[in-house]
């Protein structure tokens, strides 16, 4: 199990990414237009916070906080999925046999 402030630094880091996405497209419009070059690009992307980067989120359990072994479909960890299909709760998933 996770700590719950690296849950929350996840979260926090989510709420940063969406409020400064518009600036940073605007910066990129701008760099695709031709109106600024790449020296002026990174300084302006210099003056944001540094967690306003969507790169620097990392993908976590959402039960548990685990960041190994994350499923992107299911949005939870190998071991919480094999866990929810044994007891069926995910549907169309079944332990396999033959």
């Amino acid at each position: 199990m996770a700590k719950e402030s690296m849950k929350a630094r996840e979260v926090k880091r989510a709420k940063l990414a969406a409020k400064y996405a518009g600036k940073r497209e605007a910066i990129a419009d701008r760099l695709k237009k031709g109106e600024i070059d790449h020296a002026e690009a990174w300084a302006l992307l210099a003056k944001l916070p540094r967690n306003a980067n969507p790169i620097r989120q990392h993908n976590r359990c959402s039960l548990t906080g685990r960041p190994k072994g994350y499923m992107r479909i299911f949005g939870v960890s190998r071991i919480q999925f094999r866990e929810m299909a044994s007891q069926g709760l995910i549907p169309g998933i079944r332990k396999a046999s033959w």
